[in-house]
Parts: C-alpha cells; structure tokens; sequence
C-alpha cells in the first residue's frame, strides 16, 4: 500500500509563512511611521497662513450664501405648510359642522320612513363612497341635494389640501437636508481656518483679524459711544438711514446665517441695515445684486450695495471716499474697509 504522506510545506508558506509575512508587514508600518513622525510639514509662514485662511473664509461665505438662501427656501415651505394645515382644519370644521347637519336631516327622515339614497350614501361607514359617483347629487332628487353636493365639494377640497400638505411637507424636509449638508461645510472650513490661524503668533493674529486702520478708517472704527460722521453725504433719507445703521453695528461680531442685532454675515447686515430705512432685501448676496438699479463703480454713492468675486459672494455698504462698511468674516468684527481689497463685481442702489 502506498504511503500517505502530508505535503512538506515550504518554509514561507502555510500558516508559518503567513504568520512572518504578517510581522514582516507589521515592521514596515511600523518602520514607515517612525520614519514619517521624523519628517514633519513645515510649519507655514504668516504670510501663508492668510493665504490659506483667506481661501477657507472665501470658500465657507460661498458657502455660507448658499445656506442663507436654502434658509429663506425652507423658512418660506414651513410657513406655507402651516398655512396649509390651518386651512385644513379649518376645512374639516365646515365640513363637520355640514355633515352634522345632514346627521340631523337624517334622522329626521329615518323617522318617517324618508331617508334618500344620497344620505344613505353621505352616512355609510365610508363617506367618501359617494365621491366615485359625480351624480349623487342630482340623483337624490329632493331637497337635500345641494347639501349633499355641497359635502361633496368640501371633501374634494380637503382632499387637494391635504395633498399640497404632503407635498410641501417633502420640500421642507428635502430643503432641511440641504441646509444640514451646508452648515456641516461651513463648520469644517471656518475650523480648517481657525486651526491653521492657532499657528500664528498673538500679535501675528491679531494684525490678520484687526488689520491696522488707514485714518479714515480710524476715524469710522471709533468705539460705539462716540460721534461718526459719514465719509459723504447720503443721496437720499432711506440711504443715510441705512448707512446710519452700519455704523452703529461697527465692533458687533461676524457669525454666518445672522442678519442681527448682535450680529451679522455680510448680506445679513446689508440687509438689516436697509431695513431700518424701511425696505426689504432679499436675503442673499446673489438676490440683492438685482435690488433697485445696477450703477457702475464711478456713480456710487453712500448707501449702495458693493459686490465682490465673479460669484458674487460677498457684500458691504457703501459709506463713501472708496470705503464700505462690511461683516468681513469669522474672527474679524463689522469694520470699515476699502473697496479694492476684494476683486470688485457690482453695485446696486436700492433705491
């Protein structure tokens, strides 16, 4: 009989080979991550530090426009649906009230031996039976027929009612959604931008978030108790109102999504601002380019809206002398500012 004999196996093969290939492996990581933790990035200079946190603001108050856009979206659905709703139940009421009144005509028909086929019908332990039937009205044949009809149509209505409901119900949550994906970006850019500016020297930061106020400047940046005047005189009340306004929110911090009175984004102050001179903006900086009259860089005047980048992602008020007032970003508070520190897009009076 021939011998059975087990296969010698190979000395880096079989669970033996496996058990060195996997330390063998593990030394190489191991080996890999000493090697790297001895070769850190280079620290970043200040000057691209800013670089980088400039990107991170710009990218998160595009960002931050979307969200406030989407917010007046969602804002606009959850007041139509509770509109909505009202009606519905203001609906229901009637037609509660309208089928308690057949309820009683039944009743009394029943007694006396008279109940119609469409009371039958409107009574039955399914009550929208009679919607299949667009007769039943006519075919009731006495005098409760326009009841019974009238029933019918509020029954219909509540029907199309209840469905706007659902459908406005799915565009609130779908724009919900959306907002939650926007402020999650928003968050992980302005944390990227503080996290690169936590490498900055106290004095270093400071010059970023505060950057030293040319005399105008300074003259506009004074604290919150003291006398401003205007860099120009304002060509109508509604646009000294406004910029009378920005003025008074200079020193109040940048939070994105706020419009005020304690904070602002930068189309939540022009926004807040205007609307202290009684008119209404839209909310976002893409929508308040087309408030009122476009005017080009040379006939502006105090009060007009400023834009900046090609997506026009940013906005101040102007206050004259090439300066606006703006909500710059996260860290640095309402300031004055020139003009030509952003890539210039437009400018619009609202009035």
């Amino acid at each position: 009989m021939a011998a059975h004999r087990k296969p010698k196996q190979h000395p880096l093969t079989g669970p033996a080979g496996r058990t060195a290939a996997t330390l063998a492996l593990a030394s190489a990581a191991t080996a890999t991550l000493f090697e790297g933790s001895g070769h850190a990035e280079p620290k970043l200079t200040p000057a691209q530090v800013k670089a980088k946190v400039d990107q991170l603001y710009h990218d998160a108050e595009i960002a931050t426009e979307a969200y406030d856009g989407t917010k007046e979206q969602a804002d606009a659905a959850e007041r139509s649906l509770n509109g909505l709703r009202d009606e519905a139940a203001r609906r229901t009421a009637q037609l509660n009230t309208a089928r308690n009144a057949l309820g009683s005509l039944a009743a009394a028909q029943y007694r006396s031996g008279t109940i119609t086929p469409g009371l039958q019908l409107i009574l039955s332990a399914d009550p929208t039976r009679y919607l299949d039937d667009a007769a039943i009205a006519e075919r009731a044949g006495d005098r409760t027929a326009a009841t019974v009809a009238g029933v019918r149509k509020q029954l219909a209505e509540l029907d199309r009612l209840h469905s706007r409901a659902d459908s406005k119900l799915t565009e609130l949550r779908g724009r919900q959604s959306t907002l939650r994906r926007q402020k999650s970006d928003i968050q992980s850019r302005i944390a990227a931008a503080e996290a690169l500016l936590a490498q900055l020297t106290a004095p270093e930061r400071a010059a970023y978030e505060q950057p030293a106020a040319a005399p105008a400047d300074a003259r506009a940046s004074r604290s919150s108790d003291t006398a401003r005047e205007p860099l120009a005189a304002a060509p109508s009340s509604r646009a000294a109102a406004a910029v009378a306004f920005a003025y008074s929110a200079l020193g109040k911090p940048y939070v994105w999504g706020a419009t005020g009175p304690s904070s602002f984004d930068c189309s939540g102050l022009t926004q807040a601002a205007w609307r202290s001179a009684g008119v209404q903006l839209p909310r976002t900086t893409y929508t308040q380019i087309n408030t009122g009259s476009r005017v080009t860089r040379s006939q502006l005047a105090p009060g007009d809206l400023v834009f900046f980048y090609s997506g026009i992602s940013h906005v101040g008020l102007y206050i004259g002398g090439g300066k606006m007032i703006h909500a710059p970003h996260p860290g640095a508070p309402v300031r004055v500012a020139s003009i030509d520190e952003m890539p210039f897009a437009g400018a619009a009076r609202p009035v």
